[in-house]
């Protein structure tokens, strides 16, 4: 967990069995994510317990870290890119094609934690949130841990043109993480865990749904290892790893909503809508 202690120095914390740990002030996802993850696991039971309690919990990644996200792996985000895009077919083929999509999200300095904003674009009729398991790799690509990624995008700019994917997808508060990384040791069953958004506005839900990520069409192995082909990550990354929890194109997400999404073994992310 990265959080702001009382005296406002950011550190990172390990809740242990024994307590929690406080990581060396220079120590950094990264560090982490540079070991084998045998030696990650010795060097975050070796930290000393904390002597001060984290007063703000901040977004899981280094400023520097690489966040990268994998599209269309469920059936129902293949169907929702369908239903949008002036281009159908593409969304069709990439979901059964041998090559996952791969794309580039957010470098850590971008990403918003816990209670920070979720971005929906001025220039774009229909934002929606994505639910998503990201994984937290190793410079190997070996999953270390796991955390939930809102992976949000502008609908209407994707769907007018598959090429303004980068648009749709980037832009500032268009990536939220947290609210903490549960490490892999600690988490069993990953590939059948249950995902739930729900979307309240002036205090009323008024979107939700669930899924798990058995729904998923392809393995957390194959994602990672054609993410690292041809490329290097001597300090890992965060690759998320897709939805299947969408808001039909009925839902207009607006600014003031709170978006908040619940992953089993994990914990809830909560953040508001802001316009941007």
């Amino acid at each position: 967990m990265k959080a702001r202690t009382a005296c406002g120095s950011i550190r990172w914390f390990y809740q242990s069995r024994g307590g929690l740990r406080v990581l060396d002030a220079e120590a950094r996802l990264g560090t982490l994510l540079a070991l084998e993850v045998p030696e990650a696991l010795r060097m975050l039971e070796a930290a000393p317990l904390a002597s001060e309690a984290p007063v703000q919990v901040l977004a899981p990644v280094d400023d520097h870290t690489e966040v990268w996200a994998a599209g269309v792996t469920y059936q129902i985000s293949k169907e929702a890119r369908m239903e949008e895009s002036t281009e159908a077919d593409i969304y069709d083929r990439v979901y059964d094609a041998e090559r996952p999509e791969l794309f580039f999200k957010a470098l850590g300095w971008r990403v918003s934690g816990p209670g920070g904003a979720a971005g929906i674009r001025s220039d774009s009729e229909l934002n929606v949130p994505e639910p998503e398991l990201a994984l937290v790799l190793n410079f190997r690509g070996e999953v270390l841990g796991y955390t939930i990624c809102n992976d949000m995008s502008s609908r209407s700019i994707e769907g007018e043109n598959p090429l303004y994917l980068p648009q749709a997808k980037v832009y500032r508060h268009s990536c939220a993480i947290g609210p903490w990384i549960r490490l892999a040791t600690h988490l069993p069953h990953p590939e059948d865990a249950g995902i739930a958004m729900e979307i309240t506005r002036h205090g009323e839900v008024v979107w939700k749904g669930d899924t798990s990520t058995a729904k998923l069409k392809r393995t957390f192995s194959e994602l990672s290892a054609y993410l690292l082909r041809a490329e290097a990550y001597p300090e890992g990354a965060v690759l998320s790893t897709g939805t299947s929890v969408v808001p039909g194109l009925d839902f207009i997400l607006s600014e003031g909503d709170t978006v908040s999404i619940a992953i089993e073994g994990i914990g809830t992310l909560a953040n508001p809508v802001a316009r941007v």
